[in-house]
């Protein structure tokens, strides 16, 4: 039997995913070359991140409250997760599972119980198939393969949706590590789009297509790849928009 040398290769021939990581790269190009954000790209990052952690909570319920005030616990971990991603680029690079540790521990404290703590925030559930595709998955981030940009981040964002490593906050963490990943990985350096905002408009195709990527069939998951390109599209929108807004003094 042939080996196929990069395990996610194969993900290039599914029928308009080649296309689809062109369109998404493009649109990622166009916001990050817009004249606010050339120099003043830190302002409209900060907005940006806002934005995907509300949006982000609020696709796994969260009440969203008008302007500032973060009462729901699952928008305050979503903040928190956006907020720590900052620091957390270096980890993901080198030991992803440790990234991904932090980010629970940041995103679940209010949704795991006190006494629980220490058993629960950053430890995945102690099930042998699940560690060792949490290490596929650290394998594949730390060099594993040389696919586009988009393909990686969709794949670290599905199989995270898939496994649900944590007992509590696993939709805002592998929201968080997507965007993570997408930083880390080029697609969106400076963190300026908000794919989070289309997930959300889209919720119901999010939900399926995740299924369909965790059932593993060839056309679930290429579906899941066109869903997630498509919405880093409308996320360089959304970033656009951003951008925009500065320029105008809105």
């Amino acid at each position: 039997m042939a080996v196929t040398a990069d395990p996610l290769a194969p993900l290039l021939d599914l029928p308009g995913v080649p296309d689809a990581v062109g369109r998404a790269r493009d649109a990622l190009v166009t916001v990050h070359n817009h004249p606010v954000n050339r120099r003043g790209w830190p302002a409209s990052a900060a907005e940006a991140s806002l934005r995907a952690a509300r949006a982000s909570a609020a696709l796994d319920g969260a009440a969203l409250a008008a302007g500032d005030t973060v009462a729901d616990p699952v928008l305050a971990g979503a903040v928190r997760a956006a907020e720590e991603c900052g620091r957390l680029l270096g980890a993901w690079r080198s030991s992803p599972l440790q990234a991904l540790a932090r980010l629970h521990v940041v995103a679940a404290a209010d949704l795991v119980p006190v006494d629980r703590h220490e058993a629960e925030l950053g430890r995945p559930r102690p099930v042998d198939e699940l560690a060792a595709r949490l290490g596929v998955l650290a394998d594949l981030v730390t060099g594993g393969t040389r696919v586009p940009a988009p393909v990686l981040v969709a794949v670290v964002h599905g199989e995270l949706l898939a496994l649900r490593p944590f007992a509590a906050g696993n939709g805002v963490v592998a929201r968080a590590a997507a965007r993570l990943a997408a930083v880390a990985a080029g697609l969106d350096p400076k963190g300026l789009a908000v794919p989070e905002v289309g997930h959300l408009r889209h919720a119901a195709q999010y939900r399926a297509a995740a299924a369909g990527f965790a059932a593993g069939s060839g056309e679930g998951v290429r579906q899941w790849l066109l869903h997630c390109c498509a919405q880093w599209e409308a996320g360089a929108r959304e970033g656009t928009s951003i951008a925009d807004a500065r320029a105008s003094g809105h």
